[in-house]
């Protein structure tokens, strides 16, 4: 599982994804869609909350985890959402680490955020 796993430090020569490797790794990550920004390939998804504060909730998590593995997304908050967008900046794409983030964000979610939608 992806979100088991742990990010390796990326090198500028670090290969991107192969359009295999990234159609298996979506497989495990629900949600999330490939945008192409600039050319470059991210991993994105918005997560939805009930409120600001719930948002700004997930925004500080997902900011932490982040500092954890010293991986950073892009990260945009509004009011009752919260798009979170992975891509490794050295290689200009998708790497490995960025679906390892992904999964991650999503356990994270649904173990601390997504129970507050329910009620």
């Amino acid at each position: 599982m992806l979100s088991e796993k742990n990010c390796s430090a990326c090198r500028s020569d670090s290969p991107l994804l192969s359009q295999q490797e990234l159609e298996l790794a979506l497989n495990e990550l629900p949600g999330w869609t490939i945008e192409v920004v600039a050319g470059v390939n991210q991993l994105a998804q918005t997560f939805q909350f009930k409120n600001f504060v719930q948002a700004m909730a997930f925004t500080q998590a997902v900011g932490a985890l982040a500092e954890e593995y010293g991986h950073h997304p892009a990260l945009l908050t509004e009011w009752g959402k919260v798009k979170v967008s992975w891509w490794t900046h050295k290689i200009k794409g998708l790497h490995e680490n960025d679906t390892i983030m992904a999964a991650k964000t999503g356990q994270l979610f649904n173990a601390r955020f997504a129970a507050d939608l329910k009620r």
